[in-house]
């Protein structure tokens, strides 16, 4: 396969690069101490506006929209040229938030740019744009497998000239942040449709009378910034020119979202890789064994070779990906897009667990990042789709392939 960096593309790579070496790393340290002496775990350290500013300054600000108003602020990039820049960022967990470049933004951004009415672009897209809010997607729900979306039960009813929610949603990641003002949301308009035009998606602002907040799920223990919050819906009135799309479309809504989310998520997954080999390869030159480094066992050198080849097969997995939604499209490119969802986090997983064994008993404490690191891993194999649905949407393309009619 043939791709090919832009000048624009390159010239940017190559400013993240110099940012992250000139920022993030040598703030890495403050931005911990910082945050963790707040004593909120859902609250931003002060530094983060140092670093937002810097990154404005070096127009390094919405890299990752392709779609965007020209007037927009932000720098228009190809997924082809956005993959090593999201790879560098996932090297450290706050990095992308400097740029503007953070999950659940980036993918709500995209969708009120392409589904939004302007009243709404106006109210909601242009300060998230500006880095002035921050938002949440409220899809998932805790009394139905979610990772079926036609069984979403939150109910949109229409009432006049607003739309009125009802039901309960967790794992809305990020609600919990002072900075978060509105959340995207995905319910069940007709119950009546059929199965993928049942449902609709709607922006909610967050101080809507009727939202409460319930528990906090911690992931493996660990507190996220923004939270994972049960959300409860109870009579909230939204007005009927903040649905997305139109009535019906929450569906091909949610797919259009989750296309681009699950490749940047992979794209930051090699980064977090490639900072795991290299606490590996650190920690190996500089613990003693039986009389030698561990660098020096033979089966700690595998590991090493296998990490920098499994790596290096990943990030031409997801470049070639990146070309294929470059080209033929998202929707074209959906089967693809499945495998790397499967294949990178398993990666990914899998040389973060042989760096903790490097690093013996402290891998798994708090004063390295490999413990939070697995931990955040292990859920990609859920969020944006669990394995076992990407795998089962690959098989059926494949053996329609041979048998077109073939039904499960």
């Amino acid at each position: 396969m043939t791709y090919e960096f832009t000048a624009k593309g390159l010239e940017t790579q190559e400013s993240v690069k110099s940012f992250m070496d000139d920022f993030i790393y040598p703030n890495e340290e403050e931005f911990y101490e910082e945050y963790h002496s707040l004593g909120d775990p859902h609250a931003s350290p002060p530094i983060m506006d140092k670093l937002k500013a810097a990154a404005r300054e070096r127009g390094l600000w919405n890299l990752f929209i392709p779609h965007l108003d020209p007037q927009a602020p932000g720098t228009k990039l190809s997924n082809v040229d956005y993959a090593p820049i999201s790879e560098q960022l996932g090297k450290v967990t706050f990095a992308s938030e400097a740029l503007n470049c953070s999950a659940p933004d980036t993918g709500n951004m995209e969708i009120l740019n392409l589904f939004a009415s302007d009243a709404v672009k106006q109210r909601w897209l242009a300060p998230l744009l500006e880095g002035e809010i921050r938002s949440a997607f409220s899809m998932t729900e805790p009394l139905v497998a979610s990772s079926d979306a036609s069984n979403i039960e939150l109910s949109i009813d229409k009432d006049g000239d607003h739309y009125v929610l009802n039901g309960r949603k967790w794992f809305s990641s990020n609600a919990l942040r002072p900075e978060c003002e509105v959340l995207i949301v995905m319910g069940k308009n007709d119950p009546t449709a059929s199965a993928h035009r049942q449902q609709s998606m709607i922006v909610v602002p967050k101080n809507a009378p009727g939202i409460s907040f319930g528990r906090d799920p911690l992931v493996f223990g660990y507190h996220d910034r923004g939270g994972h919050p049960e959300i409860v819906y109870e009579n909230v009135r939204v007005p009927e020119d903040h649905i997305l799309g139109g009535e019906g479309d929450g569906f091909a809504i949610s797919q259009a979202r989750l296309g681009p989310g699950r490749i940047h998520h992979c794209m930051r997954a090699i980064g977090v890789a490639e900072r795991a080999l290299e606490a590996m390869c650190r920690r190996a030159l500089d613990r003693e064994t039986f009389g030698k480094t561990v660098a020096q066992h033979s089966l700690v050198q595998d590991w090493i070779a296998e990490g920098r080849i499994e790596i290096d097969q990943a990030r031409q997995y997801v470049m070639y990906v990146a070309h294929l939604m470059d080209t033929v499209g998202n929707k074209a490119a959906a089967q693809e897009i499945s495998g790397i969802k499967v294949a990178i986090p398993n990666m990914a997983l899998k040389i973060i667990d042989r760096a903790i064994q490097i690093h013996g008993a402290a891998g798994v404490t708090q004063f390295f990042p490999l413990a939070h690191m697995y931990a955040h891993m292990r859920t990609l194999r859920i969020a944006d789709g669990p394995d076992e649905v990407h795998k089962m949407t690959i098989a059926r393309r494949e053996l329609r392939r041979y048998e077109p009619s073939f039904r499960p």
